[in-house]
């Protein structure tokens, strides 16, 4: 047995599936053309391009016909039944144990989970959407009447598994908050889908669409916001996060009209737990901003708490 045989026999066993199908290709002497060739053969037809990108492992046969295709590629390159099926299935479960984050319940962040699970199910979507936050920038805006007007948020998410073409955006009002009449503006590299409201709780679940459906591994940068300005005064803005990683900035602006005069950064590890720390926030500029910066988010919640007396 050659050197290149026993690489192939190893790479059969331990993966990954890219590396195991180009060592076959070399060990069996066969281009691309050629495997195209024998595929048409079989009754399957396969691009040269998507044969090179499989074994360059740019690309991952998914489709059903696609995974027809591996099958017949295991009969032209004389290798045992399901030798790189299985390494396909192994690949993408080891990818995405690698690339989905360290995560918390929904549940342990949020006190109103019970609303927003329902109107998830609604939407008949997992409360995991197959995304985790790589960068959040949200700015948050309190109105003269101490009320929370608004928020935007740009936000790039990586996708943890294949095929998420959607995120499903959290807006929980203030006391009072009349859901009814709250718009979710879609601003860039997204759309506005299914909108859902809870009333007695003040929730919204808006889904914003992507043109394309991410993979494992890709990233998306998209922006959008919430008008509010429905309920009472604003003592507080926070946010929870499910997954480990990325970075946080948020942003609260006050209207001139209406200046707390003491500003407090808090962290919490969920939502009956204590708030830890806390630190002083200078109120600046012609602004009138105060903001935090979390570099590696930790699951659990962040935010920003005012005193107006």
């Amino acid at each position: 047995m050659s050197h290149t045989e026993a690489d192939l026999v190893q790479l059969l066993h331990t993966g990954p599936f890219h590396l195991a199908l180009r060592t076959a290709l070399a060990v069996r002497g066969l281009p691309l053309q050629r495997v195209q060739h024998h595929l048409a053969h079989r009754g399957v037809r396969v691009g040269v391009t998507s044969l090179s990108y499989w074994q360059q492992g740019a690309r991952r046969p998914q489709r059903p016909e696609s995974l027809k295709a591996v099958r017949a590629l295991e009969e032209v390159l004389q290798l045992p039944g399901n030798s790189l099926l299985r390494l396909l299935s192994e690949d993408a479960v080891a990818r995405e144990g690698a690339e989905r984050p360290a995560s918390r319940s929904y549940r342990s962040l949020v006190e109103a989970s019970g609303a927003v699970e329902e109107l998830f199910a609604e939407l008949e979507s997992p409360v995991d959407g197959g995304l985790h936050t790589v960068g959040h920038h949200e700015r948050v805006r309190i109105g003269a009447g101490r009320e929370l007007v608004g928020r935007e948020s740009q936000h790039v998410v990586r996708a943890h598994r294949d095929g998420v073409d959607r995120y499903l955006a959290i807006h929980h009002g203030d006391p009072g908050c009349d859901p009814a009449r709250v718009r979710v503006r879609a601003v860039e590299n997204c759309r506005t889908g299914r909108v859902r409201r809870h009333a007695a709780t003040g929730v919204l679940v808006a889904e914003l669409l992507f043109d394309a459906r991410l993979r494992a591994g890709d990233t998306h940068l998209f922006s959008y916001g919430f008008e509010d300005g429905t309920a009472g005064p604003s003592g507080e803005y926070l946010r929870g996060f499910s997954f480990a990683g990325g970075q946080y900035v948020l942003q609260v602006a006050f209207d001139d009209a209406a200046l707390p005069v003491r500003c407090r950064r808090f962290a919490q590890a969920s939502a009956g737990a204590p708030r830890g720390g806390r630190t002083e926030l200078t109120l600046g500029g012609r602004h009138r901003t105060v903001h935090l910066v979390e570099q590696g988010v930790r699951p659990g919640i962040l935010g920003i708490d005012w005193d107006w007396e």
